[in-house]
Parts: C-alpha cells; structure tokens; sequence
C-alpha cells in the first residue's frame, strides 16, 4: 500500500473530501459567482462593441422613410427583421432641394422567400454605387473595391454552401465577399447594387411575387439617407424636409444610438450592482463557513499541534482548503459561462435586442484571467482572518475548551 506524505495540501484534500457535501456547497458559490462575472463581463464588452459598430456604420445622419414605417427602419438596422416599405423616388429629388445636406443616397429594400426558390429568407438591400456614401466604405473594407452589378455581398451570419452563390427567385448570384461582422441587423442583410436589384425585382414577378402594387419598380425607392452638412442644424434639416414632403417619417440615427446606449447603461449598470452584492455574499457565505469549520475543529488542531504540527502549517492547512474550494468554484464557474456564451452568442445578441460583437480573443483571456484572479482569492481572502487565529491559539486552552 502506497503510503502519503501528510504535507499541508494533502491533509487539507482529506478534510474536504470527508465533508463532500459542505465541500460541494462552497464549490458551488464560487461557481455561481465565476460564472456571472465571466459571463457579465463578456456580455457587458459585446455590447459596448456593438453600440461602437453602430456609430462607425450607419454613416447618415437621417433616414428618411414611409410614414408609419421608422420602426421597422430601425429593426432592419438593429435585428435585421426582414421588412420591405416604399414610396416615390420625387421624394428624394425633393429633399435634395433643402438646405444643408452634404450627401443624399437612396436605397431599396426586397426580402427573400423561405420557398425552394430561394437560399434563405433575408432583408436584402440595395444601393446606388454612384451616391452611396453608408454602405460602400464598409463594403471596400472587405472586398477592396467596389460591388460589380450582378453580384452580391453577404453579412457575417449569412451561411451559404459553397461560399461562391446565393439563390434569389431560383436565380443564382455570385458572392464577391462576406462582410465583417457588426452585431447589427446587417449581419443578417445581403447588399446589392440597384442594377442587380432590379434583376431580382424581376425575377420575384416572374415567380409570382409582387412588393408594389405598380409593377414598375424604377420609380420607386424605399429609404433616403442623408448626410447633413458640417455646421448645419440637424433639427432645422428635419423641419425644412417635413415642410417639404409629406408622407414621411425621419429616424434620427442619433436618437437611435442613445436609445441603445441608454439600455446598454441600465444592463451594465445591473450587472456591476448584482456582481458586487453576489460577491458580498459569497465573501460572507465563505467567512461564515470557515469560522464555523474552525471552531468545531479546535480540538482536532490541539492534538496536531501535540503531534508536532507547527502553527504555521495549521494556517497552511485552512488556506489550502479554501484555496481548492476557490480554483475548483472558478474554474468550473468560467467553463460553464464560456459553454452558454460561446456558442449561443448570436441567440444572446437576438435575445437581448442590441447590438452584439464578443470581443477579439486577448480581451476574453484578459477577462478571464481577472475572473479567476477574484475567484481564486475568494476562498484565502475569507478564511486568513481564522487561520490566524487558529494559528495563535494555546493548545491547552484549546483542549479544555474541547472537552
């Protein structure tokens, strides 16, 4: 029979593993604790990083729509909920009259079907190559020039088969990139030119399918977005647009990007206040625990100490106990938050509402390093106050108050 050295770490592995149970409750708050910090923060920089996309790819100051239909202006750039809305293309030949916008493109929204006619059921959009100033950066980022009539660009959630085409109306169109992600509704959205759009408009009828009552898709567009000028006053835009069209509705981008900050503060708010009174409560859960555990034990820690067992090496024995109660809770918390934030990120980005985009891989070692630093400081930090004092107590005294 193999014998063991009984060092500090050893006796302390023993005296867990007797009470299994107290050992699996305290395992048990570390891990609850690892997991919402892990899990939180990670949440809390995903969103940061996409209200930071918004701002970088919405590039219009406006968006001018039908009226009725901002909502679900705002649902295709944020969800990317499939939707499609029109009015007259005068409209926009209209507000290029008011005074102080800098930039002005229109765009022109179909979505696909879920039929066999098509890939997949998505928002696709699109533009004109020769005014868009929202799109086509972005787009020139990935592709390095600019999109070919007759080809199509896919955001990042997109999946198609072989990377090379995507079917329309039972039509196939050439892929000439897929977009970086964004954590907003444009993950879920293919972009086209206006030539290639007209192409699809026509292939929808061919099968049946009509999105405007007048067959004649050219005079008709379905957003105006407009770059206000340095200098001007958005608000007198606005009312000098209202006064010269009628039948619109304005989304002001900004007001959508507050709207987003502001629930993205409220969540993160939430999660500071609850991560700060969970780790209150397991530092006292955790002292509670220990002190208990060291009153009880202060008879078995006499005889020890009779047995020759230094003072130093009692400290040594409760420290080693919370510290595997600590690494254990840890690891075990951050492995189960990585498991559920990991691979449902994109379910959690719906879910939530808001912009998503998990952070680049040095920031989620960084978390979780710092995650396992406070978890694994937890179990030392509640129970030095009773090592210490284990260690200085007299063992006669000790005993007698054991017996």
């Amino acid at each position: 029979m193999m014998a063991y050295a009984l060092t500090s770490n050893r006796i302390s592995f023993l005296n867990l593993r007797k009470k299994s149970f107290r050992t699996f409750a305290l395992i048990l708050v570390v891990a609850i604790l690892s997991f919402a910090l892990f899990g939180g923060t990670v949440l809390s920089f995903s969103l940061k990083n996409g209200l930071r996309s918004v701002e970088a790819r919405l590039g219009a100051d406006l968006i001018v729509v039908p009226l009725g239909h901002g909502g679900e202006q705002e649902s295709i750039l944020l969800t990317g909920e499939p939707s499609y809305f029109y009015f007259n293309k005068e409209i926009a030949q209209k507000i290029q009259e008011v005074e102080g916008i800098s930039k002005l493109s229109t765009q022109f929204y179909l979505i696909s079907l879920s039929t066999g006619c098509c890939s997949l059921p998505v928002q696709i959009v699109g533009f004109d190559p020769a005014t868009d100033f929202s799109i086509q950066p972005w787009i020139q980022e990935t592709l390095g020039g600019n999109l070919e009539s007759g080809a199509v660009i896919i955001g990042s959630d997109i999946m198609i088969e072989d990377n090379k085409h995507i079917k329309f109306f039972d039509k196939e169109y050439p892929v000439a990139a897929k977009l970086d992600k964004t954590g907003t509704g444009l993950d879920q959205s293919v972009f086209a030119t206006m030539e290639t759009l007209k192409d699809l408009y026509s292939g929808a009828k061919e099968k049946g399918f009509y999105f405007l009552e007048d067959t004649d898709s050219d005079t008709y567009i379905s957003s105006v977005l407009i770059k206000v000028r340095e200098g001007y006053d958005i608000d007198r835009v606005i009312t000098n647009i209202r006064r010269k069209t009628d039948g619109v509705q304005i989304v002001r981008t900004q007001n959508l990007i507050t709207g987003i900050s502001k629930s993205l503060g409220n969540i993160i708010t939430f999660f500071h206040v609850f991560a700060l009174v969970l780790l209150g409560v397991t530092l006292v859960i955790l002292m509670v625990v220990f002190s208990a555990s060291a009153n009880e034990r202060k008879k078995e820690f006499a005889i020890m100490r009779i047995l020759g067992a230094t003072t130093k090496k009692l400290a040594a024995i409760l420290i080693w106990e919370s510290l595997y109660i600590s690494v254990l809770g840890g690891v075990i918390g951050t492995m189960l938050a990585a498991i559920f934030v990991f691979p449902f990120n994109v379910f959690i980005g719906d879910s939530i509402g808001l912009p998503y985009i998990q952070p680049s891989l040095l920031w989620i070692i960084a978390i979780l390093l710092g995650t396992l630093l406070v978890a694994f400081s937890l179990g030392p930090i509640a129970s030095a106050y009773f090592a210490v004092k284990v260690s200085r107590s007299q063992t006669y005294l000790t005993l007698r108050e054991g017996e």
